[in-house]
């Protein structure tokens, strides 16, 4: 006796192709390639960065630049710096999450250490600077910008610098904030930074914290003074552009 529903079924097609599967094609200097998007891969393209400010110069920079009287028992530092600035490369723009980093092996042999320190250990460096530093720091930039600049042959003649006025919402009672404008968090406190681009290259130029009142004409001209003061010298032209708050 034969059970059809044992015996009848279909049997099950095979899957993937018959054929063997070729071997895959190796690398070479013909191997055509490219890069579209916007960030570097995780972790692997750090080595290129870290590389990139080896040729620049940026540890002589730092070193020459910032006045920083604290010794620091960790790691030097143009480490400290170095972490931070490679972190936001990755992707992390929060020290809390340098934990996610603390001993992965690509940046823990560019900083030359067995294990990255603690978040507090990068606060207290922070809490440790003056608001001097602030100012060397944007030195610095300018002084990266110009030597990027020079190494790419970037020559532009016209530039036009985009400065807005962002709002940055506050739940709390921080120290300077203000019932401004606020379209989407009406009536809430806020902040009101001013920060200026570099339209062609998308580059920060400068900026500054402030309360959330609006600008005042003062407030406006010191901001683009200090902005045409970091402009590269080969721009000849300026166009400015401004958003409402202006």
């Amino acid at each position: 006796m034969n059970d059809n529903r044992k015996h009848n079924e279909k049997r099950p097609a095979r899957q993937g192709p018959e054929t063997v599967t070729p071997e895959p094609l190796k690398i070479g200097a013909s191997t055509p390639y490219d890069f579209s998007a916007r960030n570097l891969t995780a972790y692997g393209g750090l080595l290129p960065v870290a590389t990139m400010l080896e040729k620049l110069g940026f540890e002589q920079l730092v070193e020459e630049t910032l006045t920083i009287s604290r010794v620091t028992r960790a790691m030097p530092v143009y480490r400290f710096v170095v972490a931070m600035v490679l972190a936001l490369y990755v992707g992390f723009s929060r020290l809390n999450h340098l934990r996610f980093l603390e001993r992965e092996p690509m940046l823990t042999g560019i900083l030359k250490v067995l294990r990255l320190p603690p978040q507090c250990t990068f606060w207290r460096f922070l809490a440790s600077l003056h608001l001097t530093v602030a100012g060397q720091i944007l030195r610095i930039q300018q002084t990266m910008r110009r030597r990027v600049w020079e190494a790419a042959h970037v020559d532009l003649k016209t530039i036009t610098l985009d400065t807005d006025t962002t709002v940055h919402t506050l739940f709390g009672h921080q120290m300077g904030g203000r019932k401004s404008y606020n379209p989407k968090n009406r009536g809430k406190k806020s902040y009101q930074p001013i920060l200026t681009f570099l339209a062609e290259t998308r580059e920060y130029v400068a900026g500054e914290l402030r309360n959330g009142d609006r600008p005042t004409g003062k407030q406006i001209a010191r901001h683009l003074e200090g902005v045409f003061a970091a402009v590269p010298k080969s721009a000849e032209t300026i166009y400015a552009r401004a958003d409402s708050g202006f």
